[in-house]
């Protein structure tokens, strides 16, 4: 039995939210670190607009999730504190949410008897590769369409044009096609054509070994934001910048990455050097999409009891 059984899916979505902007990670806001534009407390409200969203859309589809998470999110506090998040989230979710088979997909018969209310997480709830890949599989060009549509009404600051799915217009296909024409670009993006394999594969267990290795589980957050920061230029400082200074960035990081094994006092040096350094042009530099990850990553922890409370 999971500490998380009689938690809904969506309360642990917020606590995954809250867990993630809570820590100190370099260039985000976290709670000693607001933007001009938005602030710990925004990002505190979308939590848990974010969570109510996904707990109230159980019967509904992926696309109808996001963009529901999309529109409580901006009533809440008119900014775009959570698309990437949505995005994975709300996939996640859906996953998780499907009870399993013995082949570990769902069957009909448990869909049906699930999708009925917020469901209260159980083992049965536990997700994978596989289930992921599984979900996304059925996403469809409806699902697409609702996407593009909670994309525009969030607005991301850095979007340009694209020549195919560009989201200013209708898809021209769907999701997966949308997302893996955008994968080499948007690391989000990423993990619809990958399976999620960043978040299973590197966040969770990177995280989970921070938190192991430094004894706090904020501090390896930070330790496993700073990890994945090294291993990919963040898509959104590419974005707003140029891939140049995406991959001084990425650099920077693996300055610090290599600093932990010096103790902790050596490495949070190196890493509020590096946070000086994003923060020093507005917030142009902010490795948000590497934040969107280190979200996903604590949400898989808590669906699969791989974090349980009480966090030091």
């Amino acid at each position: 039995m999971l500490w998380s059984s009689g938690y809904s899916i969506g309360r642990l979505a917020e606590l995954a939210c809250l867990l993630e902007v809570s820590a100190s990670k370099p260039g985000n806001v976290h709670r000693g670190a607001d933007f001009e534009d938005v602030t710990f407390t925004d990002f505190a409200v979308s939590a848990v607009a974010l969570g109510q969203a996904i707990d109230e859309c159980v019967q509904c589809s992926y696309g109808t999730t996001v963009l529901s998470v999309a529109k409580r999110t901006v009533a809440a506090v008119n900014s775009n504190t959570n698309l990437g998040i949505n995005l994975l989230f709300s996939a996640m979710a859906k996953a998780a949410a499907t009870a399993r088979n013995s082949s570990g997909y769902a069957t009909e018969e448990a869909v049906t008897a699930t999708a009925t209310t917020a469901t209260a997480v159980t083992a049965e709830h536990r997700i994978t590769m596989d289930a992921m890949r599984h979900f996304l599989s059925g996403l469809n060009a409806s699902d697409a369409a609702q996407v593009f549509e909670a994309i525009r009404l969030m607005n991301p600051s850095g979007l340009g044009e694209a020549d195919e799915n560009d989201v200013r217009k209708q898809p021209a296909g769907t999701l997966l096609e949308a997302m893996d024409a955008a994968k080499d670009r948007d690391l989000v993006a990423a993990q619809f054509s990958n399976g999620f394999a960043d978040v299973f594969e590197k966040t969770m267990p990177w995280i989970l070994e921070g938190r192991d290795y430094f004894g706090s589980l904020m501090q390896g957050i930070v330790l496993a934001h700073v990890r994945l920061m090294a291993e990919v230029p963040d898509s959104l400082i590419a974005r707003k910048n140029g891939i140049d200074l995406a991959v001084q960035s990425q650099l920077m990081a693996q300055k610090c990455v290599d600093a932990a094994d010096q103790g902790p006092t050596v490495f949070f040096e190196m890493v509020s050097n590096l946070d000086f350094w994003l923060r020093s042009d507005g917030h142009k530099r902010n490795p948000g999409t590497t934040a969107d990850l280190i979200a996903a990553g604590l949400f898989a922890g808590l669906l699969n009891g791989k974090l349980t409370p009480p966090f030091n």
